[in-house]
C-alpha cells in the first residue's frame, strides 16, 4: 500500500459522517454495531500500514545517520593521513609521505560521497516525516471517532427503541376510539345498557302487578262490608 493510498484511506475514515450513515440505516442498532466492527478492522489495517511507513522512515534516518557518521570518520581519516604525510616529509621520507597524501585524498573522496548521500536523503526524510505526522493524526482522529461511536452506541440504541415503543403505543391508541359506535367497546356498552333497561322494565312490571293485587284485596274488603251491612238491615226488619 503506497503512502498516498494510506493517507487517502485514513482521511476518508476520519472524516466519515456517522450521523448521515445512521439516518440512512433501517436498523440503527445493527448499523452502529457494523460501523464499530468496520472502524475497528480499518483502524487495525491502517495501524499496520502506518507502522510500516514509520519503519521505513526509521531506516532512512538510520542510513542518513550512518552517512553523516561515515563522512565525519572519513574526514578524520583524511586529516590523520595528511598529518602523517607531513610528519614523514619532515623526516625526509617523501616516498612514504606521498602514499599517505594519496590515502588522505581517498578518504576525502569517501567523505564527499557520504556527505552527498546524506544530503540527498534529507528531503526524502523530511517528506516521509510529514507523511508519518499526517498518518498519526488521522489515526488519532479515527480512534477518537471510534471511542465516541462506542460511547454513543448504547444511548442511540436506547433512544431508537424508546421512539419505536412510543410509536407503537400511539398507533395502538389511534386504533381504538371509544367514541366510535362500531367499536367493540361501544357495542359492549350498548349491550350493558340494554340489559339494564330490561332489568328496569321487569322491575317496573313487577311493581305494577303487586299494586294490582293490593287493589283487588282492598276491593274485596269493601264488598264484604257491604254484605255485612245488608244482612244487618234485613235482620232489623
Amino acid at each position: 500500500m503506497t503512502k498516498h493510498s494510506i493517507l487517502g484511506r485514513v482521511a476518508r475514515l476520519a472524516k466519515a459522517n456517522v450521523n448521515a450513515l445512521l439516518d440512512q440505516a433501517e436498523d440503527p442498532e445493527l448499523m452502529l454495531d457494523q460501523l464499530i466492527r468496520d472502524y475497528s478492522a480499518n483502524i487495525g489495517e491502517a495501524e499496520q500500514a502506518v507502522a510500516a511507513t514509520i519503519g521505513n522512515l526509521r531506516l532512512l534516518e538510520q542510513d542518513h545517520q550512518e552517512d553523516v557518521d561515515a563522512a565525519r570518520e572519513w574526514g578524520e581519516k583524511a586529516r590523520a593521513a595528511s598529518a602523517k604525510a607531513d610528519e614523514l616529509r619532515a623526516s625526509e621520507r617523501p616516498e612514504l609521505a606521498d602514499k599517505f597524501d594519496s590515502l588522505a585524498k581517498v578518504a576525502l573522496g569517501r567523505q564527499l560521497q557520504s556527505e552527498q548521500e546524506a544530503t540527498a536523503a534529507e528531503p526524502v526524510i523530511a517528506t516521509q516525516t510529514e507523511v508519518v505526522h499526517q498518518l498519526k493524526d488521522g489515526l488519532d482522529r479515527m480512534k477518537a471517532k471510534l471511542s465516541e461511536l462506542r460511547g454513543r452506541r448504547d444511548e442511540l440504541v436506547a433512544r431508537a427503541r424508546s421512539a419505536e415503543a412510543r410509536n407503537r403505543m400511539l398507533d395502538a391508541v389511534r386504533s381504538i376510539d371509544v367514541l366510535d359506535p362500531t367499536s367493540e367497546i361501544s357495542r359492549f356498552e350498548d349491550k350493558v345498557r340494554r340489559e339494564e333497561a330490561r332489568a328496569l322494565g321487569k322491575q317496573e312490571l313487577a311493581a305494577s302487578s303487586l299494586d294490582a293485587q293490593f287493589e283487588q284485596l282492598e276491593s274485596m274488603g269493601d264488598t264484604a262490608e257491604i254484605e255485612a251491612r245488608f244482612a244487618a238491615l234485613k235482620s232489623a226488619a
